[in-house]
């Protein structure tokens, strides 16, 4: 077994070029590209759901050290990664649709002429972190939250649009729109900026009720109504003329949905219904549950309510690190050591003394703390390095557990399907979580979530599939066939780690989580 700290590089693990995925005489009918923040990643499907062709992404997506993209960079490695998908495929018929899911939260501002005017702010971004805090002096923000299903936190554009107005004067002047990385990626390929509602939900300016602007929000900010893309996803743009030259098979290809990246991971597990709530681990973390129907009618402060579409709506908490804390700390403490899951199951649950508070990169949920910061108390002489790589996993499963604890108001007694390549590597860590929440948690092998969600929604969208539960995989195709049982006994034990980690969260930040 490789080790989790060997595998886990920006949550992505390395992966060969095309790979045909499944066989059969149905031709591809639709392009799904899935844009994170650590890849981008591409399929073709046919008409019923099946995935025909697979470009897995083999260049990591760079982000710098202060949550910034460039964006024409990234449209540029979109561009490499359908080239080198319709290159390998097989298939000369046209594709007649595309679909796209990108991460949720981001700002790129563009000018009259679509030149962008600023660097792509990705939600890893806290520069906002003071104009934050001082919306919540301004609003009201439990009734913002329930509107927007966003709290005041500057991964979201309110915060952001106030710290680009106040620290790039200039930039902010010269903006004509702002777009999320998704809208700047179909001004790029389609020609438009037709804002999807599904990227619209998670800006923090979006009304999850009236599924558009918040309006009154808008004008309460002073953000000018014309400078936010128009919400349309009726619109079925083509591609730009030298693009369709360049790809001859998607010439008459039509663009079906833009979704965010977190509603297709669940769609493409298999995680639809209140049933079941998707546990994700890559560079960052989640928990969600997507569902049909309207947003709840009241909504625990720990979460956020977004779209996955008009007629579905994911809920959940996000944790801004997960994997890539694990980065961190092998970079840090030197640790590549081949037998580390055998040295990490060999330590007692909570016994290293140590107390970590996860936010290398800020909190997200629970708290929402904008100034949060990573902790390690309890160091002592005799600490081993993989003793803190332990307390830090179990540090990261108590997040989860608050956010399972705000999730059973919405979704009680649901199933937990966990992904992502940071979990897939480390069979210890699953079982950690496992026993913290004190619930069964089921690995998915879906190796490619996203894609197939927005796919998925696509096909449901053009009218190909009645509902994306028609043609969502069996149980035995979704999961492996071994579920982690809790250990109750550990369970106790952790239950007394997370009261800790809460106790020292209160003392740092004035509040319980």
């Amino acid at each position: 077994m490789s080790s989790v700290l060997d595998e886990v590089v920006d949550g992505v693990e390395p992966a060969p070029g095309i790979l045909s995925v499944m066989a059969g005489s149905r031709p591809a009918f639709l392009l799904s590209i899935d844009v994170g923040t650590s890849g981008v990643r591409a399929s073709l499907f046919d008409d019923a759901g099946a995935e025909r062709i697979l470009h897995p992404g083999t260049r990591p997506s760079v982000v710098s050290d202060l949550g910034e993209f460039d964006p024409d960079a990234l449209v540029e490695e979109v561009i490499s990664t359908i080239d080198e998908l319709l290159a390998s495929s097989s298939y000369t018929n046209e594709i007649q649709f595309i679909a796209l899911s990108t991460f949720w939260h981001s700002l790129v501002g563009v000018d009259a002429t679509g030149v962008p005017t600023t660097p792509l702010l990705s939600w890893a971004d806290t520069r906002a972190a003071r104009i934050a805090n001082n919306l919540r002096a301004s609003f009201n923000e439990s009734e913002i939250h329930l509107r927007t299903g966003c709290r005041f936190h500057p991964s979201y554009w309110p915060a952001k649009l106030r710290w680009i107005r106040n620290e790039w004067p200039e930039s902010f002047a010269a903006t004509h729109q702002w777009l999320g990385f998704g809208e700047y990626l179909c001004l790029r390929l389609f020609g438009g900026t037709g804002g999807s509602i599904s990227l619209a939900s998670a800006t923090g300016l979006f009304n999850q009720q009236a599924c558009d602007w918040d309006w009154d929000f808008v004008r309460a900010l002073d953000i000018s109504p014309d400078t936010l893309p128009r919400i349309d996803d009726e619109d079925r743009p083509r591609l730009t003329e030298p693009f369709a030259r360049r790809w001859p098979a998607l010439a008459g290809a039509k663009l079906a949905v833009i979704v965010g990246d977190g509603a297709t991971n669940n769609i493409g597990a298999g995680c639809t219904t209140k049933d079941k709530v998707a546990l994700m681990v890559g560079t960052s973390g989640a928990m969600r549950v997507v569902f049909a129907g309207g947003p709840p009618d009241e909504l625990p402060p720990a979460l956020w309510s977004y779209r996955a579409s008009r007629t579905r709506v994911a809920v959940g908490g996000a944790l801004s690190d997960g994997g890539g804390l694990v980065r961190w700390l092998r970079e840090s403490l030197n640790l590549e050591t081949a037998d580390l899951e055998s040295e990490l199951s060999a330590l007692e649950p909570d016994s290293h003394g140590l107390t970590i508070m996860p936010f290398w990169s800020g909190e997200r949920s629970t708290g929402w703390s904008p100034d949060a910061r990573g902790v390690i108390l309890g160091l002592k002489q005799e600490t081993q390095p993989v003793e803190i790589v332990r307390a830090a996993l179990e540090a990261i499963a108590y997040r989860f557990a608050l956010i399972a604890r705000a999730l059973d108001a919405v979704a009680p007694n649901a199933s937990i399907v966990a992904s992502g390549n940071a979990l897939r590597y480390s069979p210890v860590w699953i079982q950690i979580i496992a026993d913290v929440l004190g619930r069964p948690v089921t690995l998915g092998n879906v190796r490619e979530a996203s894609t197939r969600g927005a796919a998925l929604l696509a096909l449901e969208a053009v009218g190909k599939i009645a509902t994306i539960e028609d043609v969502s995989v069996s149980s035995a195709e979704v999961f492996e066939p071994d579920v982690f049982q809790p250990d109750m006994v550990r369970h106790a034990r952790y239950r007394e780690g997370l009261a800790r980690q809460e106790e020292l969260y209160a003392l740092l930040f004035g509040r319980k989580t």
